[in-house]
């Protein structure tokens, strides 16, 4: 089987030859790992099974500040800890008003160039076009994730305007990523906490999914399967997204869920991404129990398909890299 066919299999739920596999690392992991292998192409001969073009720049202003400003106009300051993504310096909707603020155009030849660079080096590889930050988390990083979830019960009227407003910036940048043979569409929108969703199942019913059903179902009628990524717990949404046409869901973290609990349970409707823990084993554990945990998640979540096997999150850059090139091996030894 292609890579490409095993992907497909598993969210058709049915068993591949070998279980899908798909590793991503943050920029930290990715110099870690290349200085411990001494090889740069190293990583380009994982064999991921998933590659994606995403759409969405950030440049640093000035250069070398450690300053980012993204294609809305947000600026994330990369100092501290987390260089890959950030704290949000400036909200620029400051009051629940719309008029304050000018939405971007969408950039069309920015995704005409990144469709085209992912198919011309995909070779075999399941393609998913990526919209990250897509709504709730673009709301929030427009104004201010406590201001949003206060606007929710105070201003409900704003908080709906702002999200159809991101739902149809979102929906143009997918009818022109329509136009090139994509596998399907990745959707990113952290809803979970590690304990439940971070504003309740029913705003999360009430705001977030008429935005998602209706991108879900631009991607259905094209015939694009659809993935959503979301940390944390969202046990309860779950009937929700399969409802409104989800195949895919990632990130599926063991520190959680009952991953085999919960592929008994939605595994006939869900295909789950994930499952191999960047917060409680790749840091901490030795490379042979890494090959154990993967092994055996890929044995038992992955029986029957509908599993795709991967880190729960980009590798972050405290994971040692004897630990990434063990997982390595036991995607590529199965």
């Amino acid at each position: 089987m292609t890579r490409r066919e095993r992907v497909v299999a598993a969210i058709q739920h049915r068993q591949p030859d070998i279980c899908p596999y798909t590793i991503g690392l943050t920029g930290q992991a990715y110099d870690r790992l290349v200085g411990y292998v001494g090889d740069p192409g190293y990583v380009d001969r994982i064999g991921n099974h998933i590659t994606g073009a995403a759409y969405g720049w950030q440049v640093e202003e000035p250069p070398g500040s450690g300053y980012f400003r993204d294609h809305f106009g947000v600026r994330w300051n990369k100092n501290g800890a987390d260089k890959d993504i950030g704290v949000v310096e400036n909200y620029l909707i400051p009051e629940p008003d719309l008029s304050l603020y000018t939405f971007p155009e969408v950039n069309v030849p920015a995704i005409r160039r990144a469709c085209e660079a992912v198919l011309a080096n995909a070779g075999d590889a399941f393609t998913v076009f990526e919209i990250g930050f897509s709504t709730f988390e673009r709301a929030w990083t427009l104004r201010g994730m406590e201001n949003l979830l206060v606007d929710m019960l105070t201003e409900p009227g704003f908080v709906h305007s702002l999200l159809d407003r991101i739902c149809e910036f979102n929906l143009t940048v997918m009818d022109e990523a329509l136009k090139y043979p994509v596998d399907g569409f990745m959707f990113g929108d952290d809803w979970g906490q590690q304990r439940g969703t971070i504003m309740g199942a029913p705003h999360w019913r009430e705001f977030m999914k008429p935005r998602m059903k209706r991108v879900y179902e631009r991607a259905r009628g094209a015939g694009k399967f659809i993935a959503q990524h979301s940390c944390g717990d969202i046990h309860e949404l779950l009937p929700d997204l399969i409802e409104i046409g989800l195949d895919v869901y990632q990130t599926f973290q063991p520190e959680i869920y009952d991953v085999r609990a919960v592929k008994r349970e939605f595994g006939r409707d869900l295909t789950f991404w994930g499952g191999i823990s960047t917060q409680r084993v790749l840091p901490w554990v030795t490379p042979e129990e890494v090959k154990r945990v993967a092994l055996d998640m890929m044995a038992t979540v992955g029986e029957g398909g509908g599993y795709i096997a991967a880190p729960t999150h980009a590798i972050p850059g405290d994971v040692p890299p004897e630990n990434i090139v063990a997982l390595v091996e036991a995607f590529q030894g199965q």
